[in-house]
């Protein structure tokens, strides 16, 4: 039995019966309709023409790095509802090029076997791989090899500096400052820090132009202030902060910093000397690798004043009936098995961004995100959130954004179905700066080096007529 098609409404997820699901193009290619098989849709002129760029950057035409990288993608190349996919879901996860793959797999065919553990062959090469992902990690953002912990991701990475450091340094009255722009694994375990130790929150607001106030970080930093948890680059706004200068001030009134680096490290080069923070961390699966693995950077005279975060195998040094004796980091942070397929995995994506060279990955994605921006920006009753890009602004490759009237849902739910291209809908992890702007979720579309032009053309084209079939009920 087929159910009832609901009438889509603000608000309202657009669902439709499984066998509607398929767009049938009809065969005479001068037309502009497309039929569901319940009612015909018919694309207005707008969508159906071919737009005209309002960025003309030869950069970002055939030849570009997006069009260089695609072939070492297998997941673009399929069609999804009958439609060539488009992916711009890679603020939530980036896809993976061939060689991650087969890393992985070669782990898996040719020497799976726990590390650190045996003498046997195995386990010696399985060791040999996984602290040379270690070491390639460390290389990427310029830090030592002991002061790279790997996790299971960075929300991990995050609740280990603040169970170990954070419940062992923070007492009542001591200021933890975040802004209110954080992921919730920025926010979440730092609640549970200050209600188990005393220390106060405070939080940073944006400015006039939806980026975090820096003035007001500057004002409200005090000798009070211990610990300062802040974004690189804001997955929401698609803001990049000035974490030099913000670190710098944070130490002068004797605060550590802990930085997000989940949507910078996987777009430009990041460097934790240059920066002086004290702890950063990323996520493999947002940076071409495998999931379920992540890092968290420390500077190594703090790491070594930690206590441990998890008990058991491999983060001990001797264990006796009555007590224990730690590991120096990293093992001291690392107890159990790893994911050690995973960590491969990583350090072959580290390999495979590095022969790209993340200068030239930012640059590209620079001009497509501004690309993204202009193109969006021109399409009626689209509200983008974050700052405008400018010659002194920067905005990451990425747009969150509501249409009028339309909930973001259903935008989402409609592209996927009806054009095969994929955006993120949802607070995005961010439901108190979603209150903060006035709104409960948004549509968000973000881009990697290996989308192209064409992908943004297809998503803007799709995304009208997608506004155009909702309106179409009013």
């Amino acid at each position: 039995m087929i159910t009832t098609t609901t009438t889509p409404m603000e608000g309202a997820i657009l669902k439709l019966p499984i066998g509607l699901r398929t767009v049938n193009r009809v065969t005479n290619r001068s037309s502009t309709s497309l039929r569901w098989r319940s009612r015909p849709l018919h694309v207005s002129a707008s969508a159906a023409s071919t737009s005209t760029p309002l960025v003309d950057d030869p950069k970002l035409g055939p030849g570009s790095l997006g069009h260089i990288t695609r072939p070492d993608f297998p997941i673009l190349h399929q069609e999804i509802n009958g439609s060539k996919l488009v992916y711009l879901d890679n603020a939530a996860t980036s896809q993976k090029p061939t060689a991650v793959i087969k890393a992985l797999q070669n782990y898996y065919e040719a020497y799976n076997s726990n590390v650190h553990r045996g003498i046997h062959y195995l386990s010696a090469k399985a060791t040999d791989e996984y602290e040379s992902a270690r070491q390639k990690v460390a290389n990427f953002i310029n830090a030592g090899a002991t002061e790279i912990i790997f996790t299971r991701n960075a929300t991990e990475a995050i609740n280990l500096v603040a169970y170990s450091w954070g419940l062992s340094n923070l007492k009542p009255g001591d200021e933890i400052i975040i802004t209110i722009a954080e992921h919730h694994s920025a926010i979440v375990p730092w609640q549970i820090v200050a209600q188990k130790t005393g220390a106060v929150l405070k939080f940073v607001n944006l400015t006039e132009d939806e980026v975090p106030d820096v003035g007001q970080l500057r004002d409200i930093l005090s000798r009070r202030t211990k610990l300062l948890v802040m974004h690189h680059v804001s997955n929401m706004l698609a803001s990049v902060l000035p974490m030099d200068e913000v670190i710098s001030w944070a130490h002068d009134v004797g605060a550590k910093v802990l930085v997000d680096a989940c949507q910078s490290v996987p777009h430009m080069v990041v460097d934790v000397k240059n920066l002086d923070t004290d702890f950063l961390v990323g996520s493999s699966h947002k940076m071409c690798g495998p999931t379920g693995v992540g890092f968290l950077y420390g500077k190594s005279e703090i790491l070594s004043g930690m206590p441990p975060f998890l008990g058991g195998g491999e983060m001990i040094a001797d264990v006796y009936l009555d007590h224990s004796t730690y590991a120096e980091p990293p093992s001291r942070f690392e107890a159990g098995t790893p994911a050690i397929g995973e960590a491969i995995g990583l350090g072959a994506a580290i390999d495979y961004l590095s022969e790209i060279g993340m200068q030239r990955i930012h640059d590209y994605e620079m001009e497509l995100g501004n690309y993204l921006y202009d193109r969006l920006s021109s399409v009626s009753d689209v509200r983008i959130y974050g700052p405008a890009p400018s010659r002194t602004v920067k905005r990451a490759a990425l747009c969150s954004f509501n249409v009028k009237d339309v909930h973001p849902t259903d935008i989402a739910t409609f592209l996927d179905q009806q054009h095969g291209v994929a955006i993120r809908s949802g607070h995005h992890c961010a439901q108190p700066l979603h209150r903060h702007l006035g709104i409960s979720s948004s549509a968000r579309a973000s881009l990697h080096f290996y989308n192209t032009k064409d992908d943004v053309d297809r998503f803007i084209e799709a995304l009208k007529d997608t506004i155009d079939f909702f309106t179409s009920f009013k």
